[in-house]
Parts: structure tokens; C-alpha cells; sequence
């Protein structure tokens, strides 16, 4: 793990950004609080596992300031949104970031279609996505500003033979994002789609194949650097963009027949 540069100290007047990362105990969304924390955030770090919250909290919160909250949530439970959302803002103090990381893929064999599976993809990548950042957009939309995040894939730019609801789940997470850019960008708020390509997290093991494997810490910083820069769609490492570009314009006849 790379060691992060301690948070300075506050000037007496600064105001701390405020962040929120869903699905955030390892991986990806782990790394992503990390680097929110060295760069000044507090973060509310969500996760259905409160255990590897608590020691992520415990990582950072060193020196007396605190930099990470952790908070237990289950992103299938869609009823419970609008509250915890609430809640979050009023412990942090308001919200400038909202990162939504949370996913799942469990491995699924060529010929097989297990609904079971299917239903919990959807669940988690696609409904859990559009309740959080549709609930956060509107408080974002009625504040002026902020910046909204999703963690999508290179899975969802097109539907391959193996994991149909996976890359389904990712396309149409894909769309959302774009429809609350383009929804959003006028108030004030600006969205950002992530594409990562294959990342040394646990999804990882159930990926029939993989190359240009980067850490989770690799992926945040890409990610935190499009943050910066404002940008709409990044994919992570950037050299994906062009792979996948190929990829988009591979006639259907000929990708059916491959088996990835």
C-alpha cells in the first residue's frame, strides 16, 4: 500500500471539502478514500461490510483530526437513500463530492443464465447507482454546485458473450451518468463517468481473462485526476479509450464470434 502524505493542518477559516464514497471497504472505493483524505476531504465511507469500514476509519483518522466516517448501508435498500443521504450531510456539514463505487460481478459461465445473479448486478450497478446519484443530483441541482461520480467499466461500451448482465448493468449506468450530465451541467453541477479497465480488486477473480492489471491506488489516482481536470468520461489507464474505440467499431458478425 502507498504510503499517503499526512493532511496539513487547517487554517482557522478554511472550510474542508466534504466527500461521500459508496462501496468503499475495499478496492477501488477504498483507495478512492485514501486519496480523498490526503487531499484534505472528510469522508463518509459507505460499505454493507461496517468491519473493513471501521479499520479503514481507524487508517487514517491518526494525529487528532478525523478524515473518514464510516457508515453501514446497503445499496439494494433503495427506501433507505433519502435518509441516510440526509443524514450524511447534516455529520459532514454540507457535500461537495459524491462517488458512487459500488459493484458487483460473481462469475458466470458462458452457457449459463442464472436470474439469481442476474437480479443482483442490476441490484447493486445499475438500480443502487441511479437511487444514489439521482437523489444526490437533485440536492446538488438545488445547492449550485458539485461534482457527481460513477465508477462504470469498459464492460459497459459493449454487450460480449460472457456476463451479459454485468455489461448491461455498466451500459446503462452509462447512460444515467450522461443523461445527469447533460441534465445537471446547467446548474452548476458536473458528472463524471469512470471506465476503468481490468483493476486488482476482488471483481477481478471472476474475470475469465485479464492484462494491463493497475492497482486499486493506480485507478484512484486517475480518477482523482479527472476530478480535477473536470472531465466528463475518463477511462483508467487513459489507453483504454483507444482499445475500446477499436473495439466499438468491430462489426457485429465478427464480435459475436469471440469469446470475451
Amino acid at each position: 500500500m502507498t504510503a499517503q502524505t499526512p493532511t496539513p493542518p487547517e487554517a482557522p477559516l478554511a472550510r474542508r471539502k466534504r466527500a461521500v464514497v459508496v462501496g468503499a471497504s475495499s478496492g477501488i472505493g477504498a483507495a478512492l478514500v485514501r486519496r480523498l483524505a490526503a487531499e484534505g476531504y472528510l469522508v463518509a465511507a459507505l460499505s454493507r461490510t461496517p468491519e473493513p469500514l471501521q479499520a479503514l476509519a481507524n487508517e487514517l483518522n491518526l494525529g487528532g483530526q478525523t478524515r473518514a466516517l464510516p457508515f453501514a448501508h446497503d445499496v439494494t435498500q433503495l427506501d433507505e437513500i433519502p435518509a441516510m443521504l440526509q443524514r450524511l450531510v447534516t455529520e459532514l456539514g454540507g457535500l461537495d463530492l459524491f462517488v458512487y463505487c459500488a459493484g458487483v460481478m460473481p462469475k458466470v459461465d458462458i452457457d449459463e443464465f442464472d436470474l439469481e445473479k442476474d437480479q443482483h448486478m442490476l441490484s447493486v450497478n445499475l438500480a443502487g447507482g441511479i437511487g444514489w446519484l439521482g437523489q444526490v443530483g437533485a440536492l446538488f441541482q438545488k445547492q449550485g454546485s458539485g461534482q457527481l461520480v460513477g465508477i462504470s467499466s469498459v464492460a459497459g461500451d459493449r454487450g460480449r458473450v460472457l456476463n451479459p448482465a454485468y455489461n448491461a448493468s455498466k451500459a446503462g449506468l452509462d447512460t444515467y451518468l450522461e443523461a445527469l450530465r447533460n441534465r445537471l451541467s446547467r446548474h452548476g453541477v458536473h458528472v463524471l463517468t469512470v471506465r476503468p479497465g481490468f483493476v486488482n480488486t476482488q471483481i477481478l477473480a471472476n474475470a475469465p481473462r485479464s492484462f494491463g492489471v493497475i492497482s486499486p491506488q493506480q485507478c484512484a489516482d486517475g480518477i482523482w485526476k479527472a476530478i480535477k481536470g473536470r472531465k466528463q468520461v475518463v477511462y483508467v489507464p487513459w489507453w483504454w479509450r483507444w482499445l475500446m474505440l477499436a473495439v466499438r467499431n468491430v462489426p457485429s458478425f465478427i464480435f459475436r464470434r469471440l469469446s470475451f
